[in-house]
């Protein structure tokens, strides 16, 4: 019961958007990393090895977050000689929602909610 009533409290804080794009889109803390890279970086278009050496994650572990990314339309996947590779979407509509999601993360109390939804959803 207690839970609950914290899920809720903390669920009202935060603008349904947001929370739908952590708890669908945004449900791990490699998605966390790799959305923010590609938010940092918007203009990459590259590899899932280039992508884990720059974000200092395992190749092994990203390949199913990025492609996990590609199917909630935060990121495009194209195969070029014969590897994927991985890019921002271009919807505008993403990118914005992306940025609010990046912004929001520089306050500590929304961060604090983000985080405790992603733990939540990797139960």
């Amino acid at each position: 019961m207690i839970r609950q009533e914290f899920a809720t409290r903390v669920s009202d804080d935060i603008d349904p958007r947001l929370l739908e794009f952590i708890e669908e889109r945004v449900n791990s803390f490699i998605k966390w990393d790799l959305v923010r890279f590609f938010h940092n970086n918007p203009h990459t278009a590259d590899t899932a090895d280039s992508i884990a050496g720059a974000t200092g994650r395992d190749v092994s572990s990203i390949i199913p977050e990025l492609d996990e990314l590609v199917h909630s339309g935060i990121l495009e996947g194209a195969l070029l000689n014969n590897m994927t590779v991985y890019m921002l979407s271009t919807d505008k509509e993403i990118r914005k929602l992306i940025n609010t999601f990046i912004l929001a993360c520089d306050d500590r109390q929304f961060r604090t909610k983000a985080i405790y939804y992603v733990i939540r959803g990797l139960r």
